[in-house]
């Protein structure tokens, strides 16, 4: 849709007062309070479903088994349903007459006593075709599928939509033969065959053994391709794993399927979690929400999760489908056979299962390296969230709209909840711990409360006893802890003492914080670089050289005993907790760690801390005007030696990248984005400048032992710098860097290669650019994964036409408006551009909103997605905050907008 379109698809409530619009829109989104839960007064036990499909009217029949749960005082039977034709109601097989029952936009009561024993019998109509909402049964590319999680079931038919109710399903579906020869749901196939008197017709019939919430129920039905393997189960039983995609992808495979397997082994090994069905199904959809969906024996990807060849995939790609692939087999377990009470606890599977895959992740790659990636996608994006009017706890108390709180704090912040807790009990109690909490929990749905009271109560102990009371703090507080640590030296006493403020700033509706229970890793480092062992006064015997010290209390302080002289502390080493910290250490200490340092994570910790305190520096001192800068002496130093010595090229590449311009905006009060992105590039081209026979060198090293392309992680870590070289280099305009740069975009034998030239490339305004552009086009235009790079590409470049590019390329044929995939790679992309968002007139804020207007209609989830993006006007400098604060108004001007969109917006604006 064009800008004007979106403008005139969208009513104004004119006249109306913000504060007068908030409270009609409260009043028509009622939030939902954790303190208001309570149990479903009726049980849905058994569910027997019968899918007629058509594209745009498909019969669904329900069986529902129902008991009630209380024998008095019972109210009426609701259901929830919404956006479907209601064709007729079974009460014990007799149909109820209009009276006897109530439909509403969202609900289906039944107005008549209901039995203490029942079955209820419903027949609905959908349109599949036109659920652009990707919520509940949709079409995408031709195939019919679902996503369900969290409310999309009640798309489908109606029932009891809510995780705590876990039922029993048997699945019929009935379609035409020749159009979706594949017919699949959840469980074993037990029958199949062709419909009697309709030869053009067949159906399959699958049952699921194991009690299951409706947001793990899905349908796949489709012309597709199977990828077939086997996996052998520790206890010896033989599961059929199948990955369904499109026949064209068939070859595209291989990685997601050697990732399964890899997955259903680690889980065995270290959590002895055995898989629980025949077989194991992944498909591949273009067309969805979410990265990927764990639904039970069924899983549903977004391909971009699936689909990899060294020809199409990046190194990134690769790795985020082994990620991605183990997240959602994880959930087998720790998700749907114990799964949520309610939609609060959804920290519960996900944090849970996050940790999971990155433990996986960090053993079947560089754990070192792994933890940089993780700590970098939280910093970079959670703590914004935490410093931002949406901030919320691990654990929300309430919401509006529960798609808002698929969030970073969710899943990411949750996750380092759970490494907390696996760091304060260790390996081997952690293990017992979730070992009681699946046999405990099996078939149920729990809370967090359940989670943790396990975890203490498998460890029990009289002389070493757990106490999480404190601990849960971090899923009840919202906010990000800062610690502020001081060091002090007794050259008299030779002891080292550690004091240590905790603190965390005020957010929405908690103003004041108790202090949280923390697990804090240090070290010291002696002159030489050598660790020295952490004695106390109570040591007795070898102390060892690093610890994990527990802060409970406001201010700590910790005293080390026998330390020969002055050390160089290595702080929260592995990022033990998801805090900000001030200790006030000098460039050269930074420097110091940066060449010393044990820990990986805190090696490249001192990396960027050096960067932030000389990007800092030259912002404040208004140098972003200024073409060349100089770079501080130290800075310079501590990359000489990173440069001199590369031991690990996956790990120097990440100590060399300067830190992201999203966290370098949390060290800012205002937010100066042009400034601050302008600082970032004239330091990257200063450190060109400065290392650039270096820089060649190591990439022409690189270039010339990597002739032949390679997945394994030592080839991936020295492309990985080979480009991070090639990027600085482009920096400087100069022809050798050109020359390299077409050259290695022209050679390319993998997409890796081909994506870092064309990403060098793209922000340069030079004829080559253009012509590098449209033939990667040329060649990769009948692929939808490869062309979302090319958008994105474009999107975020820093040439001063990016915002026009980006219009002109929401016109082009390889852009749809009504695919997550491609409004992410390319307004989503757009929105996270420094220099082409932020414009000083407004208008690439204008442009976004635009968008969040138009997409609102078509899918609301994704649309709030986008808004987030002015989520924290206030934060920035004029005339940045008036001018987002504006186009959050626009936006809050228009009739009819979605819960999703209005909760962020109202909060948002709130004063």
């Amino acid at each position: 849709l064009s800008r004007g379109a979106m403008l005139l698809t969208a009513t104004r409530q004119k006249g109306l007062s913000w504060s007068t619009k908030r409270r009609n829109y409260c009043a028509a989104h009622k939030a939902i309070h954790l303190s208001d839960y309570k149990p479903h007064p009726y049980k849905v036990s058994d569910v027997a479903l019968t899918f007629q499909l058509n594209d745009t009217n498909t019969l669904v029949q329900s069986v529902l088994t129902i008991q009630k749960q209380q024998k008095e005082g019972v109210d009426p039977l609701v259901l929830h349903g919404s956006n479907m034709n209601l064709k007729s109601v079974k009460l014990q097989g007799q149909a109820l007459k209009e009276h006897e029952y109530t439909v509403s936009p969202k609900d289906l009561v039944i107005n008549v006593p209901v039995p203490d024993n029942c079955v209820l019998e419903i027949e609905t109509e959908i349109n599949p075709k036109e659920n652009t909402e990707l919520n509940g049964l949709y079409t995408s590319g031709g195939n019919f599928t679902t996503q369900c999680e969290p409310e999309g079931f009640r798309r489908i038919t109606y029932m009891i939509d809510r995780s705590d109710n876990m039922a029993k399903y048997t699945t019929t579906i009935v379609a035409d033969k020749a159009k979706f020869p594949v017919l699949l749901s959840n469980g074993n196939l037990v029958k199949q065959g062709s419909v009697e008197g309709t030869p053009s017709l067949h159906f399959v019939k699958w049952e699921d053994p194991w009690p299951k919430p409706t947001y793990l129920f899905a349908l796949v039905a489709g012309d597709l391709s199977c990828i077939k393997d086997t996996f052998t189960t520790m206890s010896g039983r033989k599961v059929d794993l199948h990955i369904y995609v499109q026949h064209h992808n068939a070859d595209k495979c291989g990685h997601a399927l050697k990732s399964l397997k890899q997955s259903m082994k680690w889980d065995e090994e270290v959590y002895g979690r055995e898989y629980d069905l025949d077989i194991y199904m992944i498909v591949a959809v273009d067309d969805f929400n979410m990265g990927a969906m764990e639904n039970k024996g069924l899983n549903i990807f977004n391909s971009k999760y699936v689909l990899a060849s060294e020809a199409t995939a990046t190194d990134t790609d690769y790795e985020n489908i082994q990620g991605v692939v183990a997240h959602e087999y994880f959930h087998n377990w720790s998700g749907n056979r114990v799964t949520c009470r309610d939609w609060f606890q959804l920290s519960l599977k996900e944090g849970f299962t996050v940790f999971r895959d990155q433990e996986f992740s960090a053993d079947m790659t560089s754990r070192g390296v792994k933890r940089i990636d993780d700590v970098n996608i939280l910093r970079s994006h959670q703590f914004l969230e935490d410093a931002s009017p949406m901030a919320h706890p691990v654990r929300p108390a309430s919401y509006v709209e529960i798609n808002n709180f698929y969030t970073s704090t969710v899943y990411n912040k949750g996750a380092e909840v759970v490494r907390m807790l696996y760091t304060l009990l260790g390996k081997e109690r952690f293990r017992k711990g979730t070992d009681l909490y699946f046999s405990r929990h099996d078939g149920q749905g729990v809370t967090i409360e359940d989670f943790v009271a396990a975890l203490v109560d498998a460890n029990k102990s009289e002389t070493d006893p757990i106490d999480l009371t404190q601990f849960m703090l971090w899923y009840n507080q919202a906010g990000t802890p800062l610690l502020k640590v001081k060091g002090t030296y007794d050259e008299k006493e030779k002891t080292y003492t550690l004091e240590v403020e905790q603190s965390c700033p005020p957010t929405p509706e908690q103003s004041e914080k108790k202090p949280f229970h923390i697990p804090f890793a240090v070290g010291l480092l002696g002159q030489d670089g050598a660790e020295l062992p952490l004695k106390t006064s109570k040591d007795q015997g070898q102390a060892p050289t690093s610890r994990v010290l527990e802060l409970r209390e406001k201010n700590e302080k910790f005293v080390f005993t026998d330390v020969p002289h002055k050390p160089v502390p290595s702080i929260l080493r592995g990022f033990s907790a998801p805090v900000k910290v001030e200790m006030g250490l000098t460039d050269e200490e930074l420097g110091f760690l940066m060449a010393h340092d044990t820990d990986p994570f805190n090696k490249w910790e001192a990396s960027q801390k050096l960067g932030i305190s000389v990007l800092k520096k030259l912002v404040e001192e208004k140098q972003h005007n200024q073409e060349n800068v100089g770079l501080d002496d130290v800075y310079q130093e501590a990359i000489s030696r990173v440069l001199s010595q590369i031991s690990d090229p996956a790990l120097v590449a990440r100590i060399l990248t300067l830190p992201s311009f999203s966290y370098l905006s949390t060290f800012f009060n205002p937010i100066e984005p042009l400034a601050i992105q302008k600082v970032r590039k004239s330091s990257r081209k200063a450190i060109a400048s400065t290392f650039q026979d270096r820089l060649l060198s190591i990439y022409e090293t690189l270039a010339q032992e990597q002739k032949v392309y390679s997945a394994e992680q030592e080839a991936i870590g020295k492309r990985t710098l080979k480009n991070v070289c090639l990027g600085y280099l482009m920096e400087l305009d100069s022809d050798i860097a050109k020359k390299l740069c077409l050259q290695q975009f022209l050679n390319a034998d993998n997409m890796t290669d081909s994506v870092a030239a064309l990403s060098a490339l793209s922000s340069k305004d030079w004829a080559e650019t253009d012509e590098a552009l449209a033939q990667f086009y040329l060649k990769w235009k009948d692929n939808a994964l490869v062309i979302d790079k090319w958008l994105t590409i474009q999107a975020v470049s820093d040439r001063a036409d990016a915002l026009q590019r980006v219009q002109a390329l929401e016109k082009h044929e390889a852009f749809n408006i009504k695919n997550p995939n491609k409004v992410r790679s390319l307004l989503g992309a757009f929105s996270a551009n420094p220099l082409g968002f932020h414009k000083t007139d407004g208008s690439g804020y204008a442009f976004i909103s635009d968008h969040v207007i138009g997409l609102d209609a078509i899918n609301p989830q994704v649309s709030a997605g986008l808004v987030k993006q002015f989520s924290r006007w206030k934060d920035f400098s004029q005339p940045h905050a008036e001018l987002m604060k504006n186009e959050l108004k626009k936006i809050s001007q228009v009739e009819n907008l979605s819960k999703n969109v209005y909760e962020i917006v109202s909060h948002s604006l709130q004063e």
